[in-house]
């Protein structure tokens, strides 16, 4: 099974405080969907972002060499 990362979890929040917050306004009519049509790239450029510095962060982590034990006391 697939390892879930803590960031995901911090990811989906907030897409749904996100959502929710804009159902919130839609119910006091503030027209905020166009707003959202209008920079909907945005997100996909944010998300994107965020997926090629997970990606890297990863890949460094697994670059590292690991601790040399030998001289523990």
């Amino acid at each position: 099974m697939a390892k879930q990362n803590k960031g995901d979890s911090l990811i989906w929040g907030i897409i749904l405080i996100i959502v929710g917050a804009i159902f919130l306004l839609q119910q006091f009519h503030v027209d905020i969907f166009d707003q959202v049509w209008r920079f909907w790239p945005v997100i996909l450029i944010a998300w994107g972002a965020n997926k090629l510095y997970l990606g890297l962060k990863e890949r460094n982590e697994h670059q590292k060499p690991a601790p040399d034990k030998t001289h523990e006391v």
